[in-house]
């Protein structure tokens, strides 16, 4: 019985940290958004929580991963301009940004996936090498 509510408790706690990573990880893009600020690393987060490398996965495959790249997608349209349908909508839609301020925002977002793809990688399965001495 102690085990069961030991393995609930740990099974749960994961599953709230995660939530976390998700709601940080919104917030984030939120906040450089509005603010221009840019407060969270995702390397961080997952190293400080000991997550797992498919805690990783999870969160590179997740639907505010996919809304974070969108976004950078369209920042980055943003930044190139032109003068079809589609690039007067997002020019209409980052008005109020100024294109130094979305290529700096565009680059910290894609640090946020690309800290979760290191992450991933650096936790791969297997043993590490050791140093070698000459």
């Amino acid at each position: 019985m102690d085990v069961q509510i030991q393995l609930n408790t740990f099974v749960n706690t994961t599953l709230y940290k995660m939530e976390d990573l998700y709601s940080l990880a919104e917030r984030a893009l939120d906040v450089a958004i509005a603010e221009k600020k840019f407060l969270f690393k995702i390397y961080d987060y997952l190293q400080h929580n000991k997550a797992k490398r498919k805690d990783a996965i999870e969160f590179l495959e997740s639907s505010t991963c996919d809304n974070i790249s969108k976004t950078i997608d369209d920042l980055n349209e943003f930044v190139k301009g032109g003068n079809d349908t589609e690039h007067r909508q997002i020019k209409e839609g980052y008005c109020f940004l100024s294109k130094p301020d979305a290529r700096k925002i565009s680059k910290y977002l894609t640090g946020l996936i690309d800290d979760a793809e290191r992450y991933k990688y650096d936790h791969r399965p297997g043993r590490r090498k050791k140093a070698v001495n000459k």
